[in-house]
């Protein structure tokens, strides 16, 4: 009898208990504290995926990248005509007048006045022997018309020959300076006074008048 009345004790015991732990209330987690402004929150190893999943690498560096700021393309470059401007009866008239046209490039040449011929000739050496050498070097670099000229103001100095053109005269010039020597060109029966251009690289729309137009590659 006593052995059966504990086990009826104990059965009445576990009913008890097995009762008081189903209709206890659930735990209440601990409150959060606010998080501070400006502090990442801190994120755990497991949740690095749901962050990928969303398509965010790193939660806190997405809140703080700062935004990229759009480029603008630099506007493109007025588009460029050259002229040249003249004549002129001097230089600085020629400048001047680049300047209120408010010229990217500007470059002045003089234009001669009109001759009758122009020379072309070496200045005078020291002496009769240095002249003859020059005119030695000169047959060796296969130029045969040119003369050592025996008295005058040019005397000791070579002619080179005379042109009717200026042009003819310029190429003999070029020819010579390529062949490393430095010959002048003088004209013959000058008349009148040289008169100056100004080639100018100005925009487009720029208002230049009868100017006559000329090829930019001259200006670079």
């Amino acid at each position: 009898m006593l052995i059966r009345a504990l086990i009826v004790l104990l059965a009445i015991l576990n009913l008890g208990i097995a009762a008081w732990w189903l209709s206890r209330p659930d735990a209440v987690a601990p409150a959060v504290p606010p998080q501070p402004q400006g502090v990442p929150r801190l994120q755990l190893p497991d949740e690095a995926p749901v962050a990928a999943a969303a398509g965010i690498a790193n939660p806190a560096a997405a809140q703080e990248a700062p935004a990229t700021p759009a480029v603008t393309a630099p506007p493109a470059p007025s588009p460029q005509h050259c002229y040249a401007l003249g004549p002129f009866d001097e230089e600085a008239a020629a400048r001047a007048a680049a300047v209120r046209l408010g010229a990217q490039a500007t470059r002045t040449r003089e234009e001669p006045a009109a001759a009758s011929a122009y020379t072309v000739f070496l200045p005078p050496a020291a002496d009769r022997d240095v002249a003859q050498t020059v005119a030695q070097r000169l047959g060796a670099a296969g130029f045969d018309d040119f003369l050592v000229i025996a008295n005058g103001e040019l005397a000791n100095g070579i002619a080179l020959g005379r042109y009717r053109n200026r042009d003819s005269a310029l190429r003999r010039q070029a020819a010579l300076r390529e062949a490393g020597f430095n010959p002048q060109l003088q004209p013959v029966g000058q008349t009148g006074a040289s008169k100056w251009w100004a080639d100018v690289s100005v925009a487009a729309d720029a208002a230049v008048g009868q100017a006559r137009r000329i090829d930019c590659v001259a200006l670079r």
